[in-house]
């Protein structure tokens, strides 16, 4: 699993902190017809997406993913961002004449969101394949929150052309039908959602996860503070979260494609289990202490010495401190 590419939005990030709590100011009697404005103290634009916020973190863990997306015009200085980091954007396609894809998130003090997303470009993810956007048959694709058509398309193609690929629904599960997402879990390799996401999944699907363990090799779902949960090669395995003190958390946002990458990297290595998801632990506790999806940033030596600071990886992690890369 040495060439990976992966799929997703590339957006820009506008990311606001609202010094209260929204459930305060939301009226139950009233949820029917809202009408309300949150005042917010700070405001930062920020490099984003799902796709290049699982790349950018892939690469600071010593890989070379490949990053196949839809960008618009004002995408110059986010290519080179991304290349300095160590992101393969070779396929990456820039569209001139609209903006790239935004997201714009709203966090309260308890860390509750309210986030709204402009597809720009992204829009037209669609209109490209695999085989005619990445110059060699990938490894390993995965499937993140992008143009909700071109997923559906890229699950068909990876099937079709014997591509394992990781779907990861997340944000666009609202925009999907069940029957969408259905056809996407019975074909992939990895099913990877959060707690919440996983509600709406079976409501969508009526399927349970011995249901979903049917089709898929590895079911992941993250549980917030409570950690994660692996299913894999006929086990079960607790992830706690990695500790992070309460004045070191700066913004969740990001927190979960942080987690994705340290996944796809332990994948990468073969690693057992318990130490890719520790390690993907690891990647979202980096995330969670900075404002932004991109803001982070840890060498791998630096990353060793944490992760060795708590778990002990057997040297499992020492892949990571030669020159080789995946």
């Amino acid at each position: 699993m040495k060439d990976v590419v992966v799929t997703g939005s590339i957006a820009y990030d506008y990311l606001m902190r609202f010094p209260g709590i929204f459930r305060e100011h939301l009226l139950a009697e009233n949820i029917h017809h809202i009408s309300v404005s949150f005042l917010v103290d700070e405001m930062t634009r920020n490099y984003g997406g799902n796709g290049a916020n699982i790349a950018y973190s892939m690469a600071l863990l010593g890989m070379r993913p490949r990053l196949m997306a839809t960008a618009g015009k004002d995408f110059t200085d986010f290519r080179q961002w991304l290349e300095t980091a160590g992101v393969d954007t070779s396929s990456v396609q820039v569209l001139n004449d609209v903006f790239t894809a935004s997201f714009f998130a709203n966090t309260d003090t308890d860390n509750n969101q309210i986030a709204s997303f402009y597809g720009g470009a992204m829009f037209r993810a669609r209109d490209y394949t695999l085989q005619g956007t990445v110059p060699v048959k990938p490894d390993y694709v995965v499937i993140s929150p992008n143009d909700p058509m071109a997923m559906h398309l890229l699950a068909t193609e990876c099937s079709e052309r014997d591509i394992p690929f990781m779907f990861d629904p997340s944000q666009q599960l609202p925009r999907l039908s069940g029957d969408e997402v259905r056809y996407s879990i019975e074909r992939c390799h990895t099913l990877i959602v959060n707690e919440y996401e996983w509600g709406m999944l079976t409501n969508k699907t009526g399927l349970s996860i011995i249901d979903a363990l049917k089709h898929v090799k590895v079911l992941i779902r993250t549980l917030g503070k409570k950690g994660a949960e692996i299913y894999a090669d006929g086990s079960h395995y607790f992830i706690p979260v990695f500790p992070v003190p309460d004045y070191a958390i700066a913004d969740p946002t990001g927190v979960g494609d942080a987690f994705r990458s340290g996944i796809l990297c332990g994948m990468s290595h073969k690693w057992p289990w318990e130490v890719t998801g520790l390690a993907a632990a690891l990647c979202a506790a980096y995330a969670l202490e900075r404002v932004g999806t991109q803001a982070h940033h840890f060498t791998p030596r630096e990353f060793v010495d944490r992760f060795r600071t708590e778990f002990d990886d057997k040297g499992v992690l020492d892949v990571l401190l030669t020159k080789e890369t995946v």
